[in-house]
């Protein structure tokens, strides 16, 4: 019996340790979020870039958050760290025209080489654009719907007809 009073003696400030800093990592996951929302309200972001954003550095906070405290309790991190950038490489592989798309939409949305309400053209498609999201633009060609999808509108070269 006194061996696993001992025992508890041991983890019990480690148990604690890692909820302090889980805590305290979620917290400054919060406030990141708040800044980058705050920010972006003052820099006239769009605000799907806004919340792309804001969660995906609330995310790898957390992230980072989990793995160091899963160091505080003692396990072997090196492990799991290589692990995820092991699987990061395989949904980036897996993910590429997908993420070609949204890498290709936020920088759409940050340049604004054209807005909604413009006429534009591109690859035999002509229309007014309806809308812009992080993945496709859409366009109002002669009644029909049409979506361009966002690495295209990066990739080749598109001409803007009228602005709005």
């Amino acid at each position: 019996m006194q061996t696993l009073l001992e025992e508890g003696t041991l983890w019990v400030p480690r148990v604690i340790g890692v909820v302090v800093i889980f805590v305290g990592f979620f917290i400054l996951a919060k406030i990141i979020k708040r800044i980058i929302t705050k920010a972006a309200e003052r820099l006239k972001f769009d605000e799907n870039l806004t919340s792309l954003l804001s969660r995906t550095s609330s995310i790898t906070i957390l992230i980072f958050g989990f793995v160091t405290a899963l160091g505080t309790l003692g396990i072997n991190v090196s492990a799991i760290v290589a692990g995820l950038g092991l699987t990061g490489f395989a949904l980036g592989f897996a993910l590429k025209d997908t993420i070609s798309n949204l890498l290709s939409g936020v920088l759409i949305l940050l340049y604004r080489p054209f807005e909604v309400g413009h006429r534009i053209k591109i690859s035999g498609y002509e229309g007014i654009v309806i809308s812009i999201d992080l993945r496709y633009t859409e366009l109002d060609s002669e009644g029909n719907k049409v979506l361009i999808p966002n690495s295209k509108l990066f990739k080749d070269p598109v001409t803007i007809l009228k602005q709005g």
